[in-house]
């Protein structure tokens, strides 16, 4: 017979340790985080021992003993199979939810325009957008999934690749010269735009940079338009204020519809930085987290 009268006291035990505090299991659990603690200790006095280390600062402190450790995995892989069995008692009715988080400019130019696709192939599962240039923690449960830009190193999630990235010349077609060609030399002359945000050893070129390479016999002026949002650089972009390094995939559609034109595409610049579909293993057990994950790395293919 099984004995579920400590459920409670499971997902409490569970939501601490993986939150480092009862507050972050509190605001997870909508309840208040001296329940969350009264939650566990009778679970400890059941137990008989401690099931935390407790510090007294820090972001995370609370850690769990070994015990504790070696029994979480089998908790919340249950935790996970209850909520399984009750979308199933719901059949046809339930939807699960999705939230998944990526930059404006990703969102913009990649992500909408497949999410019919998605819709198609799995039209109970809802997906919520988190549109956010800062990075959300996944590891702690702000978002199911990311779509992430990077090295593919961060801390406490799995991170699938999807595809490379690379860095273009872009400007509005009115910006063109009409009696010559887009020449290094004549970029060289214009109102630079220049993408201040920190790309960490990501080999993202200056326009010094990329104007040398392209052949321009004279470096450009230490000028432009300096703007610290990569969306705000597109934007610069496609309002005529200037030409813009950009990466390629934030700006496909743009490309497309003819609001961007790619100069001299025949300089290539990829970059260390590639886009990876990221989530906690946690989330991962979701069943339709899986699908979007899974979904992800197919789109990803596709545009290899």
């Amino acid at each position: 017979m099984r004995n579920l009268t400590r459920l409670k006291s499971l997902q409490a035990l569970e939501a601490s340790a993986r939150h480092g505090s009862f507050v972050g299991a509190a605001g997870e659990l909508d309840v208040t985080p001296p329940a969350v603690g009264q939650l566990v200790r009778s679970l400890e006095d059941w137990v008989g021992y401690p099931l935390f280390r407790r510090a007294r600062a820090g972001a995370e402190r609370l850690t769990p003993v070994d015990e504790a450790s070696d029994a979480l995995e089998d908790i919340a892989q249950g935790l996970d199979l209850l909520e399984s069995g009750l979308n199933k008692l719901r059949g046809r009715k339930a939807r699960s939810v999705v939230v998944v988080t990526a930059s404006q400019a990703l969102v913009a130019n990649w992500v909408l325009g497949r999410l019919d696709d998605f819709a198609a192939r799995h039209p109970n599962i809802d997906v919520r957008l988190d549109v956010s240039d800062r990075i959300i923690d996944l590891a702690q449960g702000e978002a199911d999934i990311g779509i992430r830009c990077g090295l593919g190193n961060w801390k406490g999630v799995k991170s699938t690749f999807l595809m490379g990235e690379e860095i273009i010349a872009v400007c509005n077609r009115s910006l063109l010269p009409r009696d010559r060609p887009a020449t290094a030399g004549w970029m060289s002359e214009q109102t630079l735009i220049h993408d201040g945000t920190p790309h960490p050893d990501g080999d993202f070129p200056a326009w010094r940079d990329w104007l040398a390479r392209a052949g321009a016999n004279q470096p450009p002026e230490d000028g432009g338009l300096k703007i610290n949002s990569t969306a705000a650089v597109i934007q610069a972009a496609i309002a005529a204020r200037g030409i813009a390094l950009v990466r390629k995939a934030l700006v496909a559609r743009e490309l497309e519809g003819g609001r961007l034109v790619h100069l001299l595409p025949e300089i290539r610049w990829p970059v260390k930085w590639a886009y990876f579909a990221a989530a906690s293993a946690k989330t991962l057990r979701r069943s339709e987290v899986a699908a979007f994950h899974d979904w992800l790395a197919s789109k990803g293919v596709e545009s290899r």
